[in-house]
């Protein structure tokens, strides 16, 4: 066991290294586990009290204490690496028991190198003292490494190894040589099918700007690039140049949706390899120990996952969710689809990064066609942002691709909008909720004689991804498709149709759906995005402030693809909001400079210690709360119920199952999955765990889970 806490303990300082915080995480790895190591093996975690009775040790408390004057507030990983950070009250109130220094003694007769912790010079690293948050971050990343070592070293233990399983650093110069080799390999297969636009010539130009500035200086850069223009190869292509350059360990790419996640991911596997890329985007949570064990930890070189899975372990405190963290250090992280970042959240988001990026060495790229002004907010203001576009209104006008079309006033009937759809050949609509989103489907399918195909998040991964690629089909082989959305295809998804009908949103919604139409510019005129605010399909609650805002600003004439006047929008619309001092940014930076990860998480207690928490408060990037099922109808050939047998009894390599079985997970808001009638159609995956389930209810092959069982309008 002592042989396990020193193994624990290097690959905590090796983890922590990055950020300047190795000798604290070796200390903190010696100490995790003290009373493991002060006990008989066979007593696992007892010892014998004076009565004769036979009672745990509490190891947390112990490791805790002998470390807490020299690692201070960070001793909290310590105490929380099994149950999660708490709150910094619960460390300084700790006090000695009887029998601990007889434990202590035991402990140092096997590790005898951990005497010396108790004593000498603080080892927290001074530049955390700079600010409350920022200790607040360095404290989650140490925690993130040492709960990552543990893991890795008990996983090793189990499976009889002499070490942990570690990846062996990136050799970032071959992977850009990899990647320029196999992107200019699909450059030329690309140039034989189509004929050259006007577009390949920009996406050329943006994309060598773009590798050139790679060679600058570690910081925050943004790229504005219109949709249609390449972004995502190039924000891959700074990310591996300038990854190479500055030594940085990996690429970490976060999108908002899990359709872009999934496409992204399958665009970078083809350049870079099935072993180098890592696609992750569940956000199922177990407390059972064996999948803790295999939750992911990023030890890939190129990691593509979304902003809910990064943000909400970012803000996390539970050691599954929170192992990751470390590799944020030393990184390039590209925010892609930036816009579409929840508004409240924004003060502590940002913060968080300029954080990581003047103290951890990460690098910030800021990637959206619809490119928010956070610059105007109190948090930003005095930040250094590196442009990777010099004449973002020039680059926006050459590569204009298409006209708006306002019906708004009057108002149409959702049955009117059908009609119009109907009478297109090919065309995109996209609509604000998944019971708008059925409601259209059906009244287009029941007039038009072409194929009409539904896309929501109520279908499975794999049955998007195949959806898509039929929809891609047709449109390549410029057959008749119809098809309706919702969000989810509206922001980086890669289809190309002449005409996108757009549910009325806020500006960057809108835009983000005209980069649906006419993406290649090969029509031979403009493509049409037609604005529509159907009477019996309300704006939902959430989207009116941005509407507000975007009708003053924009309409006939005055078009959201205008960067002069986006900018003006945001302005408007962070004044409206007061985003500097909104309750719920301002009560999470409150908790997160207090040192209360729980409050952070799950928002504050209402009325005092132990009271129910106030979750309206807490940093939640999907405030419906969703709980994830498992289908097994949509593919009968891919074994979803074995694999989710192997869950079950703990057999097989459940990291792999896991990662496996995210193609085939659907997430359903909270209080739709607990409603009596659809609980009944879940059984779960791990007795006594409600975040995963295996869903027994009926699964449709065009809309996967059907909202009409569930009987509940929601958002994607």
């Amino acid at each position: 066991m002592a042989e396990h806490v020193r193994s624990t303990a290097r690959s905590a300082r090796i983890f922590a290294a990055p950020f300047g915080a190795g000798e604290l995480a070796w200390s903190l790895g010696l100490v995790h586990d003290a009373g493991k190591c002060a006990v008989d093996w066979q007593d696992k975690l007892v010892r014998v009290a004076p009565t004769g009775e036979r009672v745990g040790i509490d190891h947390k408390r112990v490791g805790a204490l002998l470390v807490r004057e020299r690692a201070l507030a960070a001793a909290m990983a310590v105490l929380g690496h099994h149950g999660g950070l708490g709150r910094v009250q619960s460390l300084y109130t700790l006090a000695p028991e009887a029998g601990d220094a007889d434990t202590l003694e035991r402990f140092f007769a096997q590790v005898p190198e951990a005497r010396a912790l108790a004593t000498g010079p603080e080892l927290v690293p001074s530049a955390w003292s700079e600010s409350e948050l920022v200790a607040e971050i360095g404290i989650r990343m140490v925690f993130s490494a040492l709960v990552d070592a543990d893991h890795l070293d008990t996983a090793a233990h189990a499976e009889g190894l002499t070490r942990p399983r570690v990846a062996a650093p990136a050799d970032m110069d071959e992977l850009v040589r990899r990647f320029e080799t196999s992107r200019l390999a699909l450059l030329d297969k690309r140039g034989k099918t189509n004929a050259p636009s006007e577009v390949d010539g920009v996406r050329a130009a943006l994309y060598e700007d773009a590798v050139r500035l790679a060679l600058g200086e570690p910081g925050i850069y943004r790229l504005p690039a219109p949709t249609g223009s390449g972004k995502t190869m190039t924000a891959a292509g700074f990310a591996l140049h300038h990854a190479a350059r500055h030594g940085k360990a990996r690429v970490i790419v976060a999108v908002p949706f899990t359709t872009i996640t999934e496409q992204n991911a399958g665009v970078y596997r083809d350049l870079l390899g099935d072993e180098v890329v890592l696609e992750h985007h569940s956000n199922a949570e177990l407390d059972d120990r064996r999948l803790r064990l295999a939750a992911e930890n990023w030890d890939r070189p190129f990691v593509v996952t979304t902003t809910v899975q990064l943000f909400d372990s970012l803000f996390g405190h539970k050691p599954a969710r929170s192992r990751k963290l470390h590799r944020l250090s030393n990184a390039v992280l590209v925010l892609d689809e930036v816009q579409a970042l929840p508004m409240p959240l924004l003060v502590p988001i940002l913060d968080a990064l300029r954080v990581l990026s003047t103290h951890f060495n990460t690098t910030v790229l800021l990637a959206s066609a619809t490119q928010p002004s956070f610059e105007h907010l109190r948090v930003w203001e005095s930040l250094d942002i590196k442009p990777l576009v010099q004449a973002p209104v020039e680059l926006f006008t050459r590569l204009k691709r298409v006209r708006y079309e306002w019906r708004i006033d009057p108002q149409p009937t959702l049955e009117q909008v059908a009609d119009r759809i109907a009478g297109e050949r090919q065309a995109l609509a996209i609509v604000n909720t998944v019971g708008q989103a059925r409601r259209l489907f059906r009244l287009v399918a029941e007039r038009a004689d072409v194929e009409v195909v539904h896309l929501s998040t109520r279908m499975c991964p794999r049955h998007r991804e195949t959806t898509l690629e039929r929809i891609r089909v047709l449109l390549d082989e410029d057959k008749p498709v119809l098809v309706v959305s919702t969000q989810l295809v509206e922001a980086g998804v890669d289809v190309d149709f002449p005409v996108v009908f757009r549910a009325l949103a806020p500006a960057e919604s809108l835009q983000q759906a005209a980069g649906r139409a006419n993406r290649e510019g090969r029509l031979p005129g403009l493509g049409r995005v037609v604005v529509f605010d159907a009477s019996d399909a309300p704006v939902p609650r959430f989207y009116r402030a941005g509407v507000d805002k975007t009708l003053s600003i924009f309409g006939p004439g005055r078009d959201p693809d205008d960067p002069v006047l986006l900018d003006r929008y945001y302005r408007s619309l962070y004044t409206g909001l007061n985003l500097d001092e909104a309750e719920r940014g301002r009560v999470i930076q409150w908790h997160r400079a207090e040192l209360d990860f729980p409050a952070v998480a799950h928002g504050p207690e209402r009325d005092g210690v132990g009271s129910p928490r106030d979750r309206r408060l807490a940093f939640r990037m999907i405030d419906e709360d969703p709980v994830t099922v498992i289908v097994t109808g949509h593919d009968p050939q891919a074994r979803v119920a074995d694999m989710i047998d192997e869950l079950r009894t703990g057999t097989g390599a459940l990291g792999q199952v896991l990662r496996e079985l995210r193609g085939h997970m659907v997430s359903l808001p909270r209080v739709v999955a607990e409603a009596p009638h659809v609980r009944a159609l879940c059984r779960p995956v791990i007795a006594g765990q409600g975040d995963l389930w295996e869903w027994q209810g009926d699964y449709d092959a065009r809309v996967g889970v059907d909202e009409e069982v569930i009987g509940e309008d929601t958002v994607w």
